[in-house]
């Protein structure tokens, strides 16, 4: 038989799919049941796709493929993500304009893609930076602008002074721009907001109906923030205007014996005496150039100021002296505190160093402790409370704050650390924002008839030093009329953030054409939400959170009739260079795997590296087992050779069933390492037995089809079919047949294999775990051991760190 020609094969199939448009999808079909599969598009900043896209988009279309086997109507669209910073940057480095250097990207990736072999439906890409798709970028703008959701309004950002752009919170990472690696600066400065806080609850209420990674609705609940507390009124002395603080320990007020102010509190002015005004404002001045990072960092020494002034505890009416201290954040509660150093570990540290009063009001068994050595933070029994003494923390906060409310000095409140997103940006590279700046109108948005806004094409793109756009040196693109009384006005020269563009994708796949609007809402009506979008854990609290915020306000303003975007949520894992370290162009550790395509073929790159680790979790990058992937696909293509109408073996249809059943649960969960173990057991076992049935060989090549689909559809010609293998329906299992299915489970003790035992196939984790503690040669290495920790990856290894 000849030899498995991949070159040949792959472009064989390429050009058959795309001439039969196989993987275009009828989005108008009544008839059968829609199945919307969505991979997160990438950015074409970089002018490859490497490793860890070809892991995510080979997992997705696996899954995706299996869907459209098993008979759904699989729409599984991709584009390019090709607005924003990255690109821009990108660009800058090479040297040329980002429109040719996008573009060229965008060819290159899109090959890329057709080779992988993904059924993407290429009749409906979309590109976020072509005018056809911003124009409706720049249409959600305005629909959240008339809903008041959009504002221009001052306030401390993020100032990347390399990228010489203002950054989104979500941005900054350990206080470093997260493109470049600049260290960031707090500017005061007017900027465009979408106030994504006044969603915060129904953000929170929707985590409850989505199926999502627990890891990812965590990240969000606590991104957002949500506390419940009181704000007190702490009257300043010999004034008639007071302080408000917000606080969840309200048992904790005895023990407030100073205030501490951010430096920008604008009370700051108001409250500092004569005599410490220099010296306060050369204190603001310094903070001024600290990250946020570095002013809350628990572990920083601390800083502050006097003020001069003192405020009232509305609890025992005493004096206590107003700081000022850059441990104190603006947009956080009012900001301002009570400082409670007894029962805060940041308020213990600066008391320490201001040698100020600590005074306990929360005891661990409602005894007195002198001399504390540090704050304690738990709840506990109220102390040198006045009347609330004796009572649990708890239940003496709920008094303490009706007390409170009886005095008219404190109330209810809730507070959230989620913050208005910042959408504007100083650079050229993005979606001009559609407003106009009139000097007799004042903001004027652009009326939607007029959109797009286009961005001009400027040869001089670099960011300017002074901060300001590139787009404001363009006075034909700077100088317009007002929309409503035609006078001369001026256009707003910022861009959106590229996060914008990708909170709708998903609407725009199903009509990219449309001039109209910005997506057909009969065919969203039918396929939206999308059922299954995989991308990286990266995204939880940027993507994953504005893509969900933008749905709410579509549907609260009727444009769709639903508010979670995504079903269902997968992620996979990261692969990192082979020492564990992230992959990146600067560290010159990136893997492209078009050399790898070219030497071994698609089938067993896609093949190896969904086998390289669990999908979910990832793993370091080493290329020794391809060659076991190019063996096992080798020995599939000859052992077709050997394929008659003989009736399967008793024994091979029990096999059958049972790894029909175990491939399909793997798949189903996104277990695509343990899918390909059971394929490569289940063709040892054909081997083996000398199987030569073409119904036994036709269910190794249906399930091997997902991940490996070019090699499975030449063999499924090869077997005389005339429709395609994706056409052909997934293999159903026998539940009597397919139900005593053992798998075998090694069992490690801190990484070294002591053991193994036998389950059954349904086995849940905390019986696999009770019978792995019970086998007699594991029993002796954990006897009088304490059990630290356990690790079960699923159907393979059970390890007991101890």
């Amino acid at each position: 038989m000849k030899k498995f020609d991949f070159k040949t094969i792959e472009k064989k199939w390429r050009d058959k799919w795309e001439k039969s448009e196989i993987y275009h999808t009828d989005l108008d079909d009544e008839a059968s049941e829609k199945f919307y599969n969505l991979a997160m598009f990438p950015y074409p900043s970089g002018d490859k796709l490497h490793i860890g896209h070809v892991y995510n988009y080979s997992g997705s279309d696996t899954f995706g493929r299996m869907k459209l086997m098993q008979g759904k109507n699989v729409f599984e669209p991709i584009g390019f993500d090709s607005f924003g910073l990255p690109a821009e940057n990108y660009a800058i480095k090479q040297n040329v304009h980002p429109a040719k250097s996008t573009k060229e990207n965008i060819d290159y990736m899109r090959r890329q893609l057709k080779e992988l072999g993904c059924m993407y439906d290429w009749g409906r890409e979309i590109n976020t930076s072509d005018p056809n798709y911003y124009k409706w970028t720049q249409w959600l703008f305005l629909v959240l602008y008339k809903a008041g959701l959009a504002k221009r309004k001052k306030a401390p950002v993020n100032f990347c002074p390399s990228c010489k752009t203002v950054l989104a919170n979500e941005q900054v990472i350990t206080g470093t721009c997260e493109r470049c690696e600049s260290r960031v600066i707090q500017k005061n400065i007017k900027q465009w907001f979408f106030e994504i806080t006044k969603y915060a609850d129904k953000l929170l209420s929707g985590l409850e109906r989505i199926d999502w990674p627990k890891k990812t609705i965590l990240m969000q609940k606590n991104w957002i923030g949500k506390s419940e507390g009181v704000l007190i009124k702490f009257p300043i002395f010999n004034s008639q205007f007071s302080i408000k603080v917000f606080t969840t320990r309200p048992d904790t007020l005895w023990g407030a014996t100073y205030m501490v102010l951010a430096p920008e509190n604008p009370l700051v002015k108001k409250l500092t005496t004569n005599e410490q005004k220099s010296i306060v404002e050369k204190y603001i001045k310094k903070a001024r150039g600290k990250t946020e990072l570095e002013r809350v960092a628990a572990e920083k020494e601390k800083t502050g100021v006097f003020t001069g002034n003192f405020a009232i505890n509305p609890a025992n009416n005493k004096k206590i002296p107003i700081w000022i201290s850059d441990y104190v954040m603006m947009p956080y509660g009012t900001g301002a505190i009570m400082a409670v150093p007894a029962h805060d570990e940041r308020d213990f540290a600066f008391a320490k160093k201001f040698d100020l009063p600590i005074i306990e009001v929360i005891s661990p068994d409602g005894k007195r402790h002198n001399d504390l050595n540090k704050a304690y933070i738990n709840q506990g029994v109220m102390i040198n409370s006045d009347e609330f003494s004796g009572k649990y923390s708890e239940e003496g906060a709920k008094a303490v704050t009706k007390w409170l409310e009886n005095k008219a000095a404190g109330r209810t409140k809730t507070e959230y650390k989620l913050r208005d997103w910042l959408i504007s940006r100083q650079r050229y590279w993005g979606a001009p924002i559609p407003i106009i700046f009139c000097k007799k109108c004042g903001e004027v948005p652009v009326p939607e008839k007029d959109l797009p806004i286009k961005l001009p094409e400027l040869s001089d793109f670099k960011p300017a030093a002074d901060g300001q756009s590139p787009l404001a040196k363009d006075p034909n693109f700077v100088n317009t009329k007002c929309p409503k009384c035609s006078r001369p006005a001026k256009r707003s020269t910022e861009t959106m953030d590229t996060f914008v563009c990708s909170t709708w994708y998903f609407l725009r796949y199903l009509s990219p054409d449309n001039n109209k609007e910005p997506f057909d809402k009969l065919r969203a009506r039918k396929w939206l939400p999308v059922d299954q979008c995989n991308g990286g854990a990266e995204h939880a609290v940027m993507h994953l959170l504005y893509v969900r915020f933008v749905a709410k306000v579509l549907h609260d303003q009727g444009y769709i009739d639903f508010d979670e975007p995504f079903i269902k949520l997968n992620h996979q894992g990261i692969i990192t260079a082979a020492d564990g370290s992230k992959m990146s162009k600067s560290r010159g550790n990136v893997v492209i795997p078009d050399e790898y395509f070219t030497k071994y073929g698609v089938d067993t790159f896609r093949l190896f590296i969904l086998f390289l680790a669990p999908f979910e979790q990832g793993g370091s990058w080493s290329d020794k087992g391809i060659l076991g992937a190019k063996r096992f696909l080798d020995r599939v293509w000859r052992y077709q050779k050997n394929i008659n109408n003989a009736k399967p073996k008793n024994e091979s249809l029990k096999i059958s069933h049972q790894t029909i059943k175990k491939v399909n649960d793997d798949y189903q969960g996104f277990h695509f390492n343990t899918a390909i173990a059971s394929l490569m057991e289940y063709l040892n076992f054909l081997e083996d037995k000398k199987e030569t049935s073409k119904q036994s060989f036709e269910i190794l090549i249906k399930l091997l089809a997902p991940i490996c689909p070019y090699i499975a559809e030449e063999i499924w010609e090869n077997l005389d079919h005339k429709k395609s293998i994706f056409k052909s329906g997934w293999p159903k299992y026998d539940e009597n047949l397919a139900k005593d299915m053992k798998m075998t489970i090694a069992i490690q003790i801190n990484g070294k294999v002591r053991g193994s035992i036998e389950v059954g196939a349904d086995e849940k984790e905390e019986k696999i775990t009770e019978k792995a503690q019970g086998e007699e040669n594991v029993q002796k290495y954990l006897s009088e051991k304490n059990i630290k920790k356990t690790i079960y990856v699923p159907r393979r290894i059970i390890n007991f760190v101890v």
